[in-house]
Order: C-alpha cells, then sequence, then structure tokens
C-alpha cells in the first residue's frame, strides 16, 4: 500500500471562530452573565418587583389578620358571638387563618414565578 502523495492541507482552528457569533438578540443575556452596569440594573429591577411583590402581600397579611383583635376589643359583642360552640375569635384566629396564609403563600408564589418570567421574557427578547 502506497502512501498518499498528495500534501494533506491544514485547518488552523481558532477559538474566536469556532464560538458562535452573537447577535443583538443576545446582549441581555450577556450583560447578565458578564456582570454589567445593564445586567446589573436587569436584576435590581427583578429584586425591586419581588420586594414591591412581598411588601403588598405581608400588608394584606397584617391588616388581614392585625385588624381581628382590634375589632374585638373595639366590639366586645362581636368576641362574645359563638359559631358551632365556638367563640368567634378563636375560629377566625385560631382555624381560618392558617387557610387565608397558605392562600396568600400560593398567591406569592404564583405572582413571584410570573415575576421571573417577565424577566426571562425581557432577556429574551430581541433588541430592536
Amino acid at each position: 500500500m502506497a502512501a498518499d502523495p498528495s500534501p494533506r492541507s491544514r485547518t488552523r482552528v481558532v477559538l474566536a471562530d469556532a464560538a458562535p457569533r452573537r447577535d443583538g438578540a443576545d446582549r441581555a443575556g450577556t450583560d447578565l452573565t458578564e456582570q454589567t452596569p445593564i445586567g446589573e440594573a436587569l436584576v435590581k429591577g427583578l429584586m425591586r418587583a419581588q420586594l414591591a411583590l412581598a411588601l403588598r402581600l405581608a400588608l394584606v397579611v397584617a391588616a388581614g389578620l392585625g385588624t381581628l383583635p382590634l375589632l374585638f376589643a373595639v366590639a366586645p359583642a362581636v368576641g362574645g358571638f359563638k359559631v358551632f360552640g365556638v367563640h368567634l375569635p378563636w375560629v377566625l384566629l385560631g382555624l381560618l387563618s392558617f387557610p387565608f396564609l397558605v392562600g396568600v403563600g400560593a398567591a406569592y408564589v404564583r405572582w413571584a414565578e410570573r415575576n421571573e418570567q417577565d424577566f426571562a421574557a425581557l432577556i429574551r427578547r430581541p433588541e430592536r
């Protein structure tokens, strides 16, 4: 078997040539991974939205559960009302407060995930 007489041409591969070309659509993702000021501003915006959501729902919980003792102090007759033989304050604060808190927690998770999906859509959106 004879060797191939024609010389093989060698191809030089450079990392810049092998890396995929990035267009403007991936600029926001690059800003995030490289921690540029723009990426930092985007992350701060997401954190601000999550904090605002948490504070709004904390206000709902404080208003919902915090006003009940005030109501029972101002109107003692309401506190003396019985439901199935149990005083209303025990029913509201001891029984119904837990489903209320679970509902607020579920709403927080749903809305926080929506904020994150909106953020991800903003990152994936092509620049104009």
